[in-house]
This record gives structure tokens, C-alpha cells and sequence, in this order.
């Protein structure tokens, strides 16, 4: 693919295996965000879109890359439960646990974190939802749909009439959460510790970009890969 400020976002990271990367570092949404064109994205972000182009044209190792345009449905959403799902279930319990430490010792000089423990809060309890709804129907229902095209059997029966259905309100729910993990970036100047940090308030601060960037991750295997070749093959 010839690489320009034209191109959407979701393009641009499926044809380079290094670019979810470096448009995290540069602040660029490539999950949610996806539809986008690099030029608007860039345009949102306050970067220089030729800037962008020239470091997503520099090649760079991408360890353990597979592409999951190309694997099995079943393989990929295998991966996003064992992967994804478990790192962010043991992060939530982590973080929650960690946020209400450090609001409850530096909350009345930083008050940025009492907003931060309530966005924290409402994002732990979709994603809660969310997974289960995705492992208990969603991804299951996928499974079973790619086994009877490969078998060349009727396509199994579902609740929901077509996948579509599901997958449109997962993609709302990736909004939510998109929207909450912008907030607390705001709230907390892109995770920028005070000069009072303690060593839990410095970690913090470093989980939870973590966080953010396997969340962005998740998502963009779900939107960008996962659900439109599951629509195909419905189809």
C-alpha cells in the first residue's frame, strides 16, 4: 500500500504490523478512530501528518507479529480472550485497588484523582460487562458461524437475527471506553506525575498508559479485523 495523508487510519495499521505503536506514541486513535483519515487523525492529535508518514515509514521490529487478517476466527478470538481479556480483568482488580490508595493519601492536594477513580470506576464496570457478553455470546456464535461455513452447513441459529447486530453495539461500548480512557488522560496531563509523587503514585501513572495501550490494542483487533470478516463471512 503507498502510505498518504489520505489513507484511513484502520488501512494504514493493518498494512504496516508496526504502526498501532507509533501512532500510540504520537497520541493517534487507531481502535475506535479507525475510520478516520491520517490526516484528519493527525489533525485531532496536533501532530504533522509528514512527520507521522516519515516515522511509520521507518522500518521497525515488531516482535511475535501475527497476522490475524489471515488466521482463523477461532484463533483470534482465542487470543483476545487469553490475551486481552485476562490482562485487562488482573489489571482492573490491580489499578482499582491502587487508584484508591493514592486518592486516599494525595486526593485532597491533587483532586484530579477523585475524577480519575470515578472514570476508573464506570470503565471497570463496562468492560466487566462487555467481556462476558463477548465470551458467553459474541465470540461464540463467531465460532460456530465460521465452523459451518468451512463445513459448508447452515449457518447456526442466534437471538440477535444477524451478527451486526452484536457487533454494533460492542463498537458503542469500545466508544465508551475510548472516550473514558481521553478523559482521565486529560484529567491527569497525558499521566504526568507531580513533583509529591510517591512510588504508588509513580506507578500509577505508568500502569495505567499500559492499560491504555493493550485497551487500544484489544479494540482495534476487535474493529478493524475481527468483526468486519465476521460480517463478511455472514454474509
Amino acid at each position: 500500500m503507498s502510505l498518504g495523508a489520505s489513507n484511513t487510519v484502520r488501512e494504514v495499521v493493518l498494512a504496516y504490523p508496526a504502526a498501532a505503536r507509533t501512532l500510540e506514541k504520537f497520541g493517534i486513535d487507531y481502535c475506535c478512530g479507525g475510520s478516520k483519515s491520517l490526516a484528519e487523525a493527525c489533525t485531532n492529535a496536533g501532530v504533522p501528518v509528514e512527520k507521522v508518514i516519515g516515522a511509520l515509514e521507518t522500518p521497525q521490529p515488531v516482535p511475535d507479529a501475527r497476522d490475524w487478517q489471515t488466521a482463523s476466527l477461532a484463533e483470534l478470538t482465542g487470543h483476545i480472550v487469553e490475551k486481552h481479556h485476562a490482562f485487562t480483568r488482573e489489571e482492573i482488580e490491580r489499578l482499582k485497588a491502587l487508584i484508591a490508595k493514592v486518592n486516599s493519601v494525595h486526593g485532597a492536594n491533587h483532586p484530579e484523582l477523585s475524577q480519575v477513580q470515578s472514570i476508573f470506576g464506570g470503565l471497570e464496570r463496562e468492560l466487566t460487562m462487555h467481556m462476558m457478553k463477548e465470551e458467553q455470546i459474541l465470540f461464540p456464535y463467531i465460532e460456530e458461524l465460521e465452523a459451518a461455513v468451512s463445513a459448508k452447513r447452515l449457518l447456526p441459529s442466534c437471538m440477535f437475527g444477524t451478527v451486526q447486530n452484536p457487533i454494533r453495539m460492542m463498537m458503542m461500548e469500545h466508544d465508551d471506553a475510548g472516550n473514558a480512557l481521553r478523559e482521565m488522560r486529560a484529567a491527569t496531563n497525558s499521566y504526568t506525575p507531580p513533583t509529591d509523587a510517591c512510588a504508588s503514585y509513580q506507578e500509577l501513572y505508568r500502569a495505567l498508559p499500559a492499560f491504555e495501550a493493550d485497551l487500544h490494542e484489544h479494540i482495534h483487533l476487535e474493529n478493524n479485523i475481527l468483526f468486519p470478516r465476521a460480517i463478511q463471512m455472514e454474509e
